[in-house]
């Protein structure tokens, strides 16, 4: 079993930044790849960003490259997400999530475990 726990969310005007963590516990962290999703206004949950379980490979959705970046720290049970350049558009529920294998692309079906998300708003 594995437990996850978003933070890190809030309201930011445009063009500002926000760092979201995940929080892991249960299963060792290092044996799970983990993305991170969007639920936004109007659409359904989209992929924003993944990364393996050493951190050597990372993917991420186009409408955030190039602004926002996944990392990890296998030392600290945390996957993190840095926002930059953020638009009115970034804002919506962003959700971690673990895979118990390797993928960490945008597959929703793919990942086993979900956060339950920290809310994320963009001021105009």
């Amino acid at each position: 079993q594995v437990q996850l726990v978003e933070s890190g969310g809030g309201l930011v005007q445009a063009g500002g930044s926000l760092r979201l963590s995940c929080a892991a516990s249960g299963r060792a962290f290092s044996t799970y790849a983990i993305g991170w999703f969007r639920r936004t206004p109007g659409k359904g949950r989209e992929f924003v960003a993944g990364i393996s379980r050493d951190g050597a490979s990372v993917s991420d959705g186009d409408s955030v490259r190039g602004r926002f970046t996944i990392s990890r720290d296998n030392a600290r049970n945390t996957a993190d997400l840095q926002m930059n350049s953020l638009k009115p558009e970034d804002t919506g529920v962003y959700y971690c999530a673990a895979n118990t294998e390797t993928y960490h692309g945008s597959v929703i079906e793919e990942y086993d475990y979900w956060g339950h998300g920290t809310q994320v708003t963009v001021s105009s």
